[in-house]
């Protein structure tokens, strides 16, 4: 809230016709002063990590630094505010998955990278979300038309179709030098994303 009020609220008051777009929301606070301020001017993204955890997924088990990001997550007051907002068809919002494939030792250790690499599943649990809020009829416009219509870009001309089908989640992606945890790892996912040719 300090940097709101401090830096960002000032700066929109002084150049209102700014767009500004606060990365990666993970606050009510942060909610209520992209809703506050004029539409068309000032938005936000959101990844499906801070819709879908809060602080404690970071402990449960012990701690998972396969959840451990930045900006970190937050109180499931923060989670539910974020939920409602993005679910509520709200122009403002949209998605930015900031997706980090950092390699496993590289989490896995004393002083771990922060990222969790949501890129395979964020679709799907965008969906998650959307449906379990009973905003099916949302997610399109969140995933792919608020982004582009607020930087005054054209809309993608490509598709991909998410199937009702379930689907288990690898418990890892190998590649040339290590492997890389993705989110959700293991668990069965409700939504198939299939890119249309």
């Amino acid at each position: 809230m300090v940097f709101i009020d401090s830096t960002l609220r000032p700066l929109v008051q002084q150049l209102p016709r700014l767009k500004v777009v606060m990365e990666h929301v993970t606050t009510l606070d942060a909610v209520k002063f992209v809703e506050s301020c004029a539409e068309g001017f000032v938005a936000a993204t959101v990844t499906p990590q801070h819709l879908l955890l809060n602080r404690n997924a970071l402990f449960k088990g012990g701690l998972q630094p396969h959840n451990y990001c930045l900006p970190v997550l937050k109180r499931e007051i923060h989670r539910q505010a974020i939920v409602a907002a993005v679910t509520s068809g709200s122009k403002r919002f949209f998605l930015g998955t900031d997706s980090a494939p950092h390699e496993r030792q590289k989490k896995e250790c004393p002083c771990g990278c922060a990222g969790i690499y949501n890129a395979p599943v964020a679709l799907a649990l965008y969906a998650k979300v959307f449906e379990e809020a009973g905003a099916l009829d949302k997610l399109e416009a969140f995933t792919s038309f608020n982004g582009p219509d607020f930087y005054g870009l054209p809309r993608n001309a490509s598709f991909v179709t998410l199937h009702k089908k379930p689907w288990q989640v690898p418990d890892s992606y190998k590649f040339a030098s290590g492997t890389i945890i993705p989110m959700f790892a293991g668990e069965t996912l409700d939504w198939l994303p299939i890119v249309d040719s």
